[in-house]
Formats: structure tokens, C-alpha cells, sequence
């Protein structure tokens, strides 16, 4: 294994504090990865990781060696991607919030495979947190106000969104008038999967923002499951407009509430602060912004 080699194959073990994890990310014998670990502590003369049998971490001097090693990584990307019309190739790890992927990304894949034949894409679906670095994870496509935190955030688009139920709890609790009237009615709480607390319904009231948080009876912290229990006829639900459509368009659903909406949401991509983008991951992001700016239903209505 040569210089740069051995230096990716640090790096990988680092992020990803684990030898077996590194060698299947890298598509290598986890013999192999653990051997060339060895071989550069030797040429360099220093210890760079600590082990344990459960845990693997870098030392002062493998700190100051993988900031390096990103810095040298990125600029021979960069390098190799500038001549020769280099396309940009290799496995490219991204989590989503799985129906914005499924609305947005998926039939749009065709395109981007014929446009990048060389990236492999695996893609997971969550909507928790994710520890970019640790994880191994290139991208994060998530929907909501994002926490702070020392990541880049670049906003795709922004979602309208809106208040539903079903007919059939219209037909038991009555139809709200006002945002202000709804005594007697009960919403389907959406749990946060970070802090475990419930979410209030939100509305925009003369340029302001107003929360309520009514009676839950059940709540939920996946959005697939939070539209289900909606057309079961269990509460009033707030989702952004291109995950209830269908279901509004066949009468499974009803908006209410249409002069106070709840606040349009951002989309956005999250990627390391710290880390210079490959040519694959720029390619990604820049194929994702274009894939939200191309979507007719949510352009006509923000």
C-alpha cells in the first residue's frame, strides 16, 4: 500500500473509530487496513492510535497527523479531478429523511447515475441526528429548523406546509374554524426523537408565530406513521403540503385552517465544516439543489 493510500486508510479509522468498519468501507481485509496502520506508525515513528478491544482512537500525535491527512487527501482530489476530464467516481454515503427522498431524489436517480456512471450511492433513511464523521456518512438531507452545530447547512428549498385530518374526525369533533377554537379537538403528537418531547401545532397569526399544544391520545416520531394515524381519523396533523397531496386530492384528508398555515419549513444539506468536499460529494449536493429546484409542485406554491 502506498503513501496516500495508507494516509485514506488512517483517516477512514479515525472517523470512523473502528478497523472492521474502515476495511468495509474501503472494500479492503480488515488484515489489510490493521497491517498498514502498523507500517506508517513504523516509517513515522510514532504511535497514532489507541486500542482497546471495544474502542479505537487517535492519539495527540494521530490528531495532528489526520488533519493533515484530509488536508493532502483533498488537495490531490482536487488535483486529479482538474485534468484529463476526470469524473468524479467512487462510494458516496448520504442519509435522508425518507419521504423527502422518495418524493424529491428517487425518480430523479436515473438522471444522476447517467450524469456520474462512476459514484456508487448508499443512502439510509433516519430522522435522527446523525455523527457525520463517526458515521462515515458524506451528506444529510434533513427537513426543519436545524440545530446549531459545526456543520454547513445549505438550504435546498423551502416547504409549505399545512393542518388535516381525516372526514371521518371531522365527522366526530367538528370542523375548526379559527386556530383559537379548537376546544374539544385533540392532535397526533410527532415525538422528537432528540429531546422526547411532543410538537406543538404551529401557526402563523397576523406576520407571528403561535404554538398550541393540544390533547395526544397516541404519538409517533416517524412522519410515515404520523400520515397514517391521520387518515385513521385520530387527530389534526401539520405536514408539508407534498406528503399529504395525494391523499387530500382523494378526499383521505381535509385541510383546515387555511388563513393561519403553519410556517414554511427549510430543507437543507448538511455536510462537515472541517472537511474539503470530494468531487463526488460536490456532485451530489450540486445534482440535489437542482433536483428540489426542478420539482413543479413545491415551485408554484412557495
Amino acid at each position: 500500500m502506498d503513501r496516500f493510500d495508507a494516509m485514506r486508510t488512517f483517516t477512514r479509522v479515525v472517523e470512523r473509530r473502528s478497523f472492521t468498519l474502515a476495511a468495509q468501507d474501503l472494500g479492503l481485509p480488515r488484515s489489510t487496513v490493521t497491517d498498514a496502520i502498523k507500517q506508517l506508525e513504523a516509517r513515522l515513528g510514532v504511535r497514532l492510535l489507541e486500542r482497546t478491544t471495544r474502542h479505537v482512537a487517535p492519539t495527540l500525535d494521530g490528531e495532528a497527523y489526520h488533519r493533515r491527512c484530509q488536508l493532502l487527501i483533498a488537495e490531490i482530489e482536487d488535483a486529479e479531478g482538474a485534468f484529463g476530464g476526470a469524473r468524479p467516481r467512487g462510494l458516496l454515503r448520504i442519509e435522508v429523511q425518507g419521504t423527502l427522498a422518495r418524493h424529491f431524489l428517487v425518480p430523479k436517480l436515473p438522471g444522476f447515475f447517467a450524469d456520474y456512471p462512476d459514484i456508487e450511492l448508499s443512502m439510509s433513511e433516519s430522522e435522527r441526528w446523525v455523527d457525520i464523521v463517526r458515521e462515515g456518512v458524506d451528506c444529510v438531507l434533513r427537513f426543519g429548523i436545524l440545530a446549531d452545530s459545526d456543520m454547513i447547512a445549505r438550504r435546498v428549498t423551502m416547504l409549505e406546509r399545512l393542518t388535516c385530518a381525516a372526514p371521518d374526525y371531522f365527522a366526530r369533533h367538528g370542523v375548526p374554524e379559527r386556530y383559537d377554537a379548537l376546544d374539544g379537538h385533540r392532535m397526533i403528537g410527532l415525538r422528537s426523537l432528540t429531546t422526547g418531547t411532543l410538537r406543538p401545532m404551529e401557526f402563523m397569526v397576523d406576520g407571528g408565530l403561535v404554538t398550541l399544544l393540544l390533547p395526544a391520545i397516541m404519538s409517533v416520531t416517524g412522519t410515515e406513521s404520523y400520515l397514517a394515524t391521520a387518515k385513521l381519523g385520530l387527530g389534526l396533523v401539520q405536514v408539508p403540503r407534498f406528503h399529504a397531496e395525494a391523499d387530500l386530492a382523494q378526499g383521505r384528508l381535509v385541510e383546515v385552517l387555511t388563513q393561519t398555515r403553519p410556517p414554511t419549513m427549510p430543507v437543507s444539506l448538511l455536510y462537515p465544516r472541517n472537511r474539503q468536499l470530494s468531487p463526488r460529494v460536490r456532485a451530489f449536493i450540486d445534482w440535489a439543489v437542482n433536483a428540489f429546484r426542478a420539482e413543479p409542485a413545491e415551485e408554484g406554491r412557495l
